[in-house]
C-alpha cells in the first residue's frame, strides 16, 4: 500500500468503544490518540494508558502518535509546569506504544508580532527535544493558528534550528492563516514526517479532502512518506472548543452531516478517493 491511514477517531465518537467501531468500519488500523472517553490523552494515568493499549491491541489497532496539547499554551506562561506535563506525556506515549508525539510552538499574545518571541519559542522547544532523547518517540511540530509556527517561513525556521524535531503538515491550518499550501510545501518538504488530512476553503471553512484550496491531490503526489492522519473537522465534535483559542474557532458551515460518525465516514471516503487516484 502506498499510504497508511491513521485517524483522530475522537471526531467519530468521544467513547473509545465508538472510536474502535468507527475505525474498524473504515478499515483504519492506526490511531492518533487525542481524546479518550471525553478525557484528553494528556490526562490519562499510566494504568489507564496501559489498559487502553491492551484494548486497542485486542481490536487490531495500534497507536501511531500521541495527539498531545503540548505547546498549546501561552508563550508568556511559566514553562516549568508545562515541561513537567510533557515529561509525563512521554511516559503515557511509551505506555501506549506510540512512535510519535505531536506538539505546538506556543500561542503568541493576540495583536502582537511573533518575531520577538523567536528565541523563547526555540528555547522551550529545545527543552522538549532534550527531554525526549532516548524515549524512542519522534517529536513532530504541527502548524496551527495563533502559534509561533503558524506560517511556513516560521515553521521552516523551527525545523532548521531543531533538526531532531520533525514536521506535521496540515493544509487546512495553513489556509486558515492565509498561507498557500504549495509554497509551504516547497519550504517544508524535507522536514515532513507525516500529514494531517484536512482541507479548507479560502474563507477558512473546513471541507472534505480535495474539496478546498489545500491542493491535496498535488501534495499527496509529492509526499514521500506513508502515514496520513485523517482529521475531518467536518462536525463540531466533543472537545473541539478545548483545542482552539477563543476568537479563532474553526468554521464548519459548508458540509452538513447527521452525526459525527457520518462526518467521519465522509472524510474517510474523500481521503480514499484521493489516495486511490494516486496509487
Amino acid at each position: 500500500m502506498r499510504f497508511q491511514i491513521a485517524a483522530f477517531a475522537d471526531e467519530a465518537d468521544a467513547r473509545i468503544a465508538g472510536q474502535i467501531e468507527a475505525m474498524q468500519a473504515e478499515g483504519i488500523g492506526l490511531l492518533e490518540v487525542r481524546g479518550v472517553d471525553g478525557k484528553s490523552v494528556a490526562d490519562l494515568t499510566l494504568p489507564e494508558a496501559r489498559e487502553l493499549r491492551a484494548r486497542l491491541d485486542d481490536a487490531g489497532i495500534a497507536v501511531w502518535s500521541v495527539g498531545s496539547p503540548y505547546g498549546k499554551s501561552g508563550i508568556r506562561e511559566p514553562f516549568g509546569p508545562r515541561l513537567d506535563e510533557f515529561r509525563r506525556g512521554l511516559e503515557i506515549g511509551r505506555a501506549l506504544g506510540a512512535s510519535h508525539l505531536r506538539l505546538f510552538s506556543f500561542f503568541i499574545p493576540e495583536g502582537e508580532e511573533a518575531g520577538p518571541y523567536r528565541d523563547e519559542v526555540l528555547e522551550r522547544l529545545s527543552r522538549f527535544c532534550e527531554a525526549a532523547k532516548g524515549s524512542g518517540i519522534v517529536l513532530c511540530h504541527e502548524n496551527e493558528k495563533g502559534i509561533y509556527g503558524d506560517i511556513a517561513p516560521r515553521c521552516a525556521e523551527i525545523q532548521r534550528a531543531l533538526p531532531e524535531l520533525r514536521a506535521i503538515f496540515d493544509p487546512a491550518n495553513f489556509i486558515q492563516c492565509g498561507q498557500p499550501t504549495l509554497p509551504a510545501w516547497e519550504l517544508l518538504e524535507p522536514y515532513v514526517e507525516y500529514m494531517h488530512i484536512k482541507d479548507a476553503l479560502a474563507d477558512g471553512s473546513v471541507v472534505p479532502a480535495g474539496c478546498g484550496e489545500g491542493h491535496l491531490p498535488e501534495l499527496l503526489a509529492r509526499y514521500r512518506g506513508t502515514v496520513l492522519t485523517l482529521e475531518p473537522h467536518l462536525a463540531v465534535f466533543e472537545g473541539l472548543a478545548a483545542l482552539e483559542q477563543e476568537g479563532s474557532r474553526t468554521n464548519i458551515p459548508a458540509y452538513r452531516y447527521a452525526s459525527n460518525r457520518e462526518a467521519f465516514a465522509a472524510a474517510a471516503a474523500a481521503l480514499r478517493k484521493l489516495t486511490d487516484a494516486i496509487a
